[in-house]
Parts: structure tokens; C-alpha cells; sequence
């Protein structure tokens, strides 16, 4: 353990530090039953971005039942709110899980699969909204020992743009707080339970997505000379883009640029009058970020030009990059080491995919990691947004634990 963490230590009570984990422990154990039940009535009735209009009505009822306060936001989110003494409602600790689900349709076989045809958690998200319910049940225990607020922070449409973040951040409960960290977690199955993955700094990609529409004059495939060719120029605009990766883009900043959607719907015969594409742009840089898009516009441009064709470009803004603040990262990684040993932490790689948990961290300190859910006896947890992804929920103790451990550490800090 560094200086920092030794120094920082020092500001709590040997005594109480001691007491409190014990606490938690307690309690936790107290309440998994709970936890997991709910964790399997979430898992059971997913439901998709910006529609979690049951989920949202169970998370209160779940709040109202440990007369936790609470208010709806972002219309299918739900803000939890617990005041220790002294209150400090305007600089909170924020405590982060998504609810929302994905389109795919369940094949795990357990008995409490998606009843919700073609709507599955493959997210995890039905984990990250239990624990949290777990550690606010947690903290409201022990909240005379507390200082200062936590918000728990049910938020919505994670999948899908805009982001569900975003429509939090516009919220008049956001617009004049300094939260001393926003703190969210995330199921990972390639690690085991009882263990989690960190990264300082840059974590995960921004993600924006590109549509874009070639149009030309159809026709007969046999006579190509009497038309203007949308499929050959739009071809040749995918080509031309792949260049900026490889030759516009700095090399140590890593970059993606895919397209997953090529749509020219006429035969062997018969040229389209347009094409529809439609793909993803990736990165870790927010400054390239902003270049690349303008670099995008002007190829398609230039490319359709060229071809005698016309371009339409829309550019969807997504996620921001996912930047993990050091200061906080390491007081999370301390907790972390305390709780399940030095061993048991993993540094994570760069990850291109994405995150709306990004907008947060764009304004106020942030720290996203990683829990282990796989199985520590061979069992195949899948892979996160396929049909057969399981959660060991052994994880879930681990992830209240940690979290809550974190909220106590935040709120009695002099920061």
C-alpha cells in the first residue's frame, strides 16, 4: 500500500475502521438471501432501455420496504437517497448501476430465465441493480455512523442512445453538486468471483455511430454506363475510410472504425439507386475523437464526388471515453485488497467497448471497475450480450461488500 493510502488511513479511528468492515459483513450476510431473490426477479422480467417502467416501480418497492428515500429520475430511473449525520447533499458520494436489458432472446435454461420473449439481461445489469440494493440496504443500517450523503443511482438506458447517463446528468438534482466520486461496477465473466479488475486513467472507448446514405441513378446491372453506380462508390467509400486508421490516426491512440451495415437492395441485375451503411467509430482520445469525425465527412465527400454520387453523412454523438480517476481508482483498489487480498486484483487491459458511465466521469471524479462473476468450478459463464450468458452469484456478496466498503471509505474522508 502506497503513502497515500497509509496517510488516508490515519484519518478514521483504527477502532472504527475495524468495527465498521465487521459491520458490513454482517449485514451483508444478513440480506443476501434478499439480494439474490431480487437479483432473479430482475434476471426473470428484463426489460429494454428507456421501457424499465417495472423494474424502476420493484426498486422502490424494495426502497420503500427499508424506508430509504427515494425520487424517479430520467422517468425510468430512481435515485436512492441516505443522509448519515451531517449531511452534505451537495457534495454526495454516487453510487452507479444500470437496469436496463438487451434485445436477445435467453438460452441458459435456468428457472428463472427471461419471461420476457426476446429480452434477456446479458449485461449483468440485473447484478449491478442487486448489488446496489444490497449496499443501500447496507448503508441505511449504518448511517449513524456515517458522514455526509450517498446517492444510489438507478439509472436507466445504458444499451441504447443517448444514454441514459446523459438524460441523469440534465436532471435539476445534478445541475449544482461536486460528488466526492461517482463509484459503478461491472460484471466480468473471463474473471472469477471474489476477485476485480482496475485501471487507472483511460479505461474504456468513446463510441459514436456513423449512417451514412449513397445515392445514385438504379438501373439495369448490364448497361452500368448509363448510370451512376451507388454501390461502386460506396464501396469505395468504406475502402477510403479504412485509411484514417492507417494513416491518419496516431499510432499509440488506439482507434476502431467498422462498419457492420452495407445495404443495396436490388439483384444480379439490377443496380439500387442507393445504399444504406452504417458502422461504429471507436477511440481513446477525445481531441481525435472530434478530428476524426470531420476527417470522416470529408472523405465520404470527397469519395462521392469523385463517383458523381451524392452523400448524406449523420455522425450520432454516444459515449464519451471512460476515464478512471487515479486518486479515487487507488482508494477503491485499497478497499478492494483489504477485502479479498492482493492476489486477487487484476489490472485491466485497454477495452474498446463502450460505456455511458463516461458522461460522469467527463464531469466529476469516477471510478468504473470490474467484478468477477465466473465460475471457480469449470463452469462456462458465456460471454456478455450472448444468449447463454451466466452469472456466478456468488459474485454479488463481493460486489456489496466492496461498494459499500468504498461509500464508507468516500464519505469519511476529508476531501
Amino acid at each position: 500500500m502506497n503513502i497515500f493510502l497509509l496517510l488516508t488511513q490515519f484519518t478514521i479511528p483504527y477502532r472504527f475502521v475495524m468495527n465498521i468492515k465487521e459491520k458490513v459483513s454482517d449485514i451483508t450476510e444478513k440480506t443476501l438471501g434478499d439480494i439474490i431473490s431480487l437479483r432473479r426477479y430482475f434476471h426473470r422480467n428484463p426489460e429494454l432501455s428507456f421501457c424499465e417502467f417495472g423494474t424502476a416501480e420493484k426498486i422502490e418497492q424494495f426502497l420503500d420496504s427499508r424506508d430509504i428515500r427515494h425520487v424517479r429520475i430520467a422517468n425510468t430511473g430512481v435515485l436512492a437517497i441516505i443522509d448519515g449525520i451531517n449531511p452534505n447533499p451537495t457534495s454526495p458520494v454516487i453510487l452507479r448501476a444500470d437496469t436496463d436489458a438487451l434485445k436477445i432472446k435467453e438460452d441458459t435454461g435456468l428457472e428463472f430465465a427471461s419471461i420476457n420473449e426476446g429480452v434477456m439481461h446479458a449485461c449483468g445489469h440485473d447484478i449491478h441493480t442487486a448489488c446496489l440494493a444490497g449496499v443501500l440496504t447496507v448503508l441505511n443500517e449504518l448511517k449513524s455512523d456515517l458522514e455526509g450523503t450517498v446517492w444510489g443511482l438507478f439509472q436507466p438506458g445504458e444499451e441504447y442512445l443517448p444514454g441514459g447517463a446523459s438524460l441523469v446528468l440534465k436532471e435539476d438534482l445534478f445541475r449544482n453538486i461536486t460528488p466526492k466520486v461517482v463509484i459503478g461496477q461491472h460484471v466480468a465473466p473471463d474473471i472469477k468471483s471474489g476477485k476485480f479488475g482496475f485501471r487507472k486513467g483511460t479505461y474504456m472507448a468513446s463510441s459514436d455511430e456513423i449512417y451514412l446514405t449513397v445515392k445514385g441513378t438504379g438501373g439495369h446491372g448490364g448497361l452500368p454506363h448509363t448510370l451512376t453506380d451507388p454501390v461502386v462508390a460506396a464501396a469505395q467509400i468504406i475502402v477510403s475510410l479504412q485509411q484514417i486508421v492507417s494513416r491518419n490516426a496516431d499510432a499509440s491512440v488506439p482507434t476502431v472504425l467498422s462498419f457492420g451495415k452495407f445495404i443495396a437492395d436490388g439483384a444480379t441485375n439490377v443496380i439500387p439507386s442507393k445504399v444504406e451503411i452504417a458502422g461504429t467509430l471507436r477511440t481513446m482520445d477525445e481531441e481525435w475523437r472530434t478530428k476524426v469525425k470531420e476527417r470522416i465527412r470529408q472523405i465520404c465527400y470527397g469519395t462521392a464526388g469523385a463517383f458523381g454520387v451524392e452523400v448524406e453523412v449523420g455522425i450520432g454523438d454516444g459515449y464519451p471515453c471512460v476515464v478512471n480517476d487515479p486518486y479515487s481508482t487507488e482508494i477503491v483498489i485499497g478497499e478492494a485488497t483489504d477485502l479479498v487480498g492482493i492476489d486477487n486484483i487484476q489490472e485491466l487491459g485497454l477495452r474498446m467497448t463502450a460505456e455511458d458511465f463516461g458522461f460522469y466521469a467527463q464531469r466529476y471524479p469516477a471510478v468504473f471497475y470490474r467484478l468477477g462473476v465466473g465460475f471457480n468450478d469449470g463452469q462456462k459463464s458465456g460471454g456478455l450480450h450472448t444468449s447463454t450468458f451466466v452469472a456466478n452469484e456468488d459474485a454479488i456478496k463481493y460486489g456489496i461488500n466492496l461498494m459499500t466498503l468504498a461509500a464508507i471509505k468516500f464519505l469519511n474522508l476529508k476531501i
